[in-house]
């Protein structure tokens, strides 16, 4: 699905009357967003979102891809570096999102359920650019490791302070964490694999289409 059909993809799920983006008064930071596997090769992508395998069941991104701003990618590739002293690296599930997925992962959700969703009348941080949907890979094997719950897996077993699950489980997830949060990074209490980096109030909301990021630098 190409540029054309990926913007059909907006307009088709989600009616232009309600896909207004919020406007917001400040931010200082220009955007920047750097595609993180060109930082570092060894920081893992598997981008659920660009797949069937996700709490929408279908496909919401076009292209496999994982950008940040470049200080918060900048940060996960240090958090990478040090995690491979343990013989573990970062797998990325999902990081710069456009505003209108958020739009559509809210319109689809049920009520009980939006406290794992952002409201898209405030933006999420995926939306800046500033958070990070991430896990551990064994460098040995490849594999990705077990953690307390699965990705998006709508539960307590999410929660980042969950007691439950097995000592090793707990132990991954709490490397995990530390890696993160040492660089800059902060938990989502409901969700032991997002991450917000610490500067997203700088950054201000995005909507652009993943093969449309840094067009306007180049001409």
């Amino acid at each position: 699905m190409r540029a054309a059909a990926y913007g059909l993809l907006f307009l088709v799920l989600v009616p232009p009357a309600a896909c207004s983006q919020p406007v917001e008064s400040r931010h200082t930071r220009a955007p920047d967003l750097v595609e993180v596997a060109r930082l570092d090769s060894t920081i893992h992508l598997d981008i659920r979102y660009a797949t069937v395998r996700n709490f929408m069941h279908r496909k919401m991104y076009a292209e496999a891809r994982a950008f940040l701003q470049r200080p918060a990618a900048e940060a996960l590739v240090r958090a990478n570096r040090k995690l491979h002293a343990a013989g573990y690296g970062i797998v990325v599930f999902d990081a710069y999102r456009p505003w209108a997925v958020t739009k559509q992962f809210w319109d689809e959700t049920p009520k009980a359920k939006r406290n794992f969703v952002a409201n898209p009348r405030k933006g999420s941080k995926h939306n800046r650019g500033c958070a990070a949907d991430v896990s551990l890979y064994d460098c040995a094997t490849g594999g990705e490791v077990e953690m307390p719950s699965a990705f998006d897996e709508f539960s307590a077993r999410a929660s980042a302070d969950y007691p439950g699950g097995t000592t090793r489980q707990r132990r991954m997830r709490a490397m995990l964490r530390e890696a993160m949060e040492a660089e800059g990074f902060a938990v989502e209490s409901n969700e032991w694999w997002h991450f917000d980096y610490r500067a997203w109030r700088d950054y201000g909301i995005l909507n652009i289409p993943f093969d449309r990021i840094g067009l306007s630098r180049t001409r």
